[in-house]
C-alpha cells in the first residue's frame, strides 16, 4: 500500500504478452503477435487515480502493484481465451466472479487499436479489463484494501495467486 494512500483497490484482469513488433495491423492479423496470457492484478489507488487531476497513470503506478503470474500460458495452451472464469477474493470474500465471454473488448480488437497510436515491442504486456466488484463499486460503500488483507485471485488455465497487503515503509 503506498505512503498516503487511502483508496488501494484490487482488479482481477486477463493480461497478454506481445510476442513480435506490432504496428498498424488488423484485427485479423493481431492474434500472431501475442505470446500468451498471465493473470494481472491491476491494483489501483483511487484516490491517486481519480482525485488528484491528469492522467491515472498515477493510481497504477506504485512500488509492487501490478503482479503478473504466477506463469506465462502460451496461446497454445488455452482452448478457449473467450470462456475462462476469473475470480478475486479479499480475506476470503468473493469480490469478483467473471468470465472472459463477457470482456467489451477482445484481444483481437485490443492489439490492432494499440497498434494505431504505437508500436508494441516483444514482451509488452496489455492487460484487458476488470469484471465487476472491485472495491470503489461496493454498496453501499466502497471496501479498500488494508495492511493485513490478503488478497488471492485466479484465472482457469492461468493460475492462481496471493498477496497479503502491507503498509509501504
Amino acid at each position: 500500500i503506498p505512503r498516503n494512500s487511502t483508496k488501494t483497490d484490487w482488479e482481477v484482469e486477463l493480461a497478454f504478452v506481445i510476442s513480435k513488433k506490432t504496428s498498424y495491423i488488423t484485427e485479423k492479423e493481431a492474434m500472431n503477435h501475442v505470446a500468451g496470457y498471465v493473470l494481472h492484478n491491476d491494483y489501483s489507488e483511487r484516490a491517486f487515480q481519480i482525485e488528484r487531476s491528469g492522467q491515472w497513470v498515477k493510481g497504477k503506478s506504485a512500488d509492487s502493484f501490478a503482479p503478473l503470474g504466477p506463469f506465462l500460458a502460451t496461446k497454445d495452451e488455452i482452448a478457449d481465451i473467450n470462456n475462462l472464469k476469473l475470480w478475486l477474493k479479499v480475506n476470503g470474500k468473493l469480490m469478483q466472479d467473471g468470465n472472459t465471454k463477457n470482456m467489451i473488448f477482445k484481444i483481437p480488437f485490443l492489439v490492432s487499436y494499440i497498434s494505431q497510436f504505437m508500436t508494441l515491442l516483444p514482451g509488452d504486456i496489455i492487460s484487458t479489463g476488470t469484471p465487476a466488484g472491485v472495491g470503489m463499486g461496493q454498496k453501499p460503500n466502497p471496501v479498500y484494501i488494508q495492511a493485513g488483507d490478503v488478497i488471492e485471485l485466479g484465472i482457469d488455465g492461468l493460475g492462481s495467486s496471493r498477496q497479503v497487503a502491507v503498509n509501504y515503509k
